[in-house]
């Protein structure tokens, strides 16, 4: 016997409830004649950095300087003021066949369907299954959101002694969270030939937390039975290993988006990010789809993120007045090594810029002050010196008027970097 769902008709539905989802609400609600609805599978709303204690939110959105918590809070009170009904503990379980979102609820199951769907259900790290690290399966084994999960929601110590694998900025959140429950790093220990945070942070966490970072080298294998022991680490330069005593394990970075529903639409799929397509509307391929966060740019910082909620929300607002594309179709922008990925991935002549006029793109090795060159049909029609390094494990931001000398008719947009 199929359950009966009952059908809900707002005007707008956003699928995820962190920065960017509720920074779209907040734009919309005023905007629109009908209902926004927020859909959010966590028990409370803010997203990631609901789970972050220590400080740097909201510098490029809020223009001020507050903790995760704090700041998601801001946020989730900014869209419910601004008149968007929020829905926690609400999973949306995949599409019905006419289009709808299907929906399961504490109070019940529902169908919703709307005149425009927004996509912001974020991204994730790849846990120790994924990155097939052999060894043992003791209790202790994190990823960081995991991690401050347990730490600041739940109020519980992860253990005394941790090994850190990857070096990006969310590994230094990562050792801010072990302090915070008073757990020692023992080693960050990444692939890279240097540290992948900002020097910033990376100087200041060698010295200040006393943290050593150990570059080129990878955990090879965990160990322990019950409780993690320690923690076997590979020179990669000559192959000599060494056991790491600890207790705690916590795997960074290396972030997936949470693509379910894109897959599951049969939207258009970017090979590199493995989210949706989208071109500098933040349109996926399906009519009044869109999509917005770290779903589209795995991943970046969440004020980034709400701006691009802000982005989308322009977007949706003339989708819903009948405000048609840029006339011709949309020319994919592709990624030359050592760039990864580009977010957008299609460029509209005519059409509006990406959210405050950068692509977002991630980088394979470092390049200091690289030269950005754009092709077509392998002629440079645009390059540009930049006065900021392309490095791996952090967003690359390229301005996107570089893109004013595209042709439509000459086919795809090339990017790559030069020395």
């Amino acid at each position: 016997m199929t359950a009966t769902r009952t059908r809900l008709t707002p005007t707008v539905v956003i699928v995820g409830a962190g920065p960017a989802g509720l920074r779209a609400a907040r734009e919309l609600a005023p905007a629109v004649p009908g209902q926004v609805l927020v859909l959010e599978r966590e028990q409370h709303a803010g997203g990631i950095p609901r789970h972050c204690g220590h400080t740097g939110f909201g510098v490029r959105d809020l223009h001020r300087v507050t903790t995760g918590p704090d700041y998601a809070r801001r946020i989730a009170r900014d869209a419910e003021r601004a008149g968007a009904e929020i829905r926690t503990a609400a999973m949306v379980t995949g599409w019905s066949s006419d289009g709808g979102l299907e929906v399961t609820a504490p109070d019940g199951l529902f169908d919703v369907h709307a005149e425009a769907v927004v996509l912001a259900t974020g991204a994730r790290e790849r846990p120790r299954t994924a990155r097939l690290v052999p060894g043992d399966r003791p209790d202790g084994v994190y990823t960081t959101g995991h991690l401050q999960n347990l730490v600041h929601l739940h109020r519980r110590r992860p253990g005394r002694r941790a090994v850190i694998v990857g070096s990006e900025l969310v590994s230094w959140s990562a050792v801010l969270t072990l302090r915070h429950a008073g757990c020692r790093t023992v080693l960050m220990t990444t692939e890279r030939p240097r540290g992948e945070a900002y020097a910033v942070f990376s100087a200041a966490g060698r010295i200040g937390l006393r943290v050593p970072v150990s570059t080129r080298t990878r955990v090879t294998r965990i160990i322990g039975k019950r409780r993690v022991e320690g923690v076997e680490v590979e020179n990669l330069a000559d192959g000599r290993r060494k056991v790491v005593p600890c207790d705690t394990v916590v795997f960074t970075g290396d972030w997936i988006p949470d693509n379910e529903l894109v897959r599951a639409a049969g939207l258009d799929l970017d090979p590199g990010t493995l989210g949706p397509s989208v071109d500098t509307d933040l349109r996926t391929s399906r009519p009044g789809v869109f999509a917005a966060g770290n779903l589209l740019h795995p991943v970046d910082t969440a004020d980034i993120a709400a701006l691009d909620g802000a982005h989308v929300a322009a977007s949706v607002l003339d989708h819903l007045a009948g405000r048609e594309r840029p006339a011709g179709d949309p020319v994919r922008i592709l990624a030359e090594s050592p760039l990864r990925w580009i977010s957008p991935m299609t460029h509209r002549p005519g059409g509006c810029g990406p959210a405050r006029g950068r692509l977002l793109a991630w980088v394979d090795e470092y390049v200091p002050f690289p030269r950005v060159v754009v092709a077509q049909n392998g002629r440079p029609i645009a390059e540009r010196r930049l006065p900021w390094p392309a490095a791996p494990g952090r967003m690359f931001r390229i301005p996107s008027d570089l893109l004013d000398a595209a042709d439509p008719a000459a086919g795809d947009i090339r990017i790559s970097l030069r020395r």
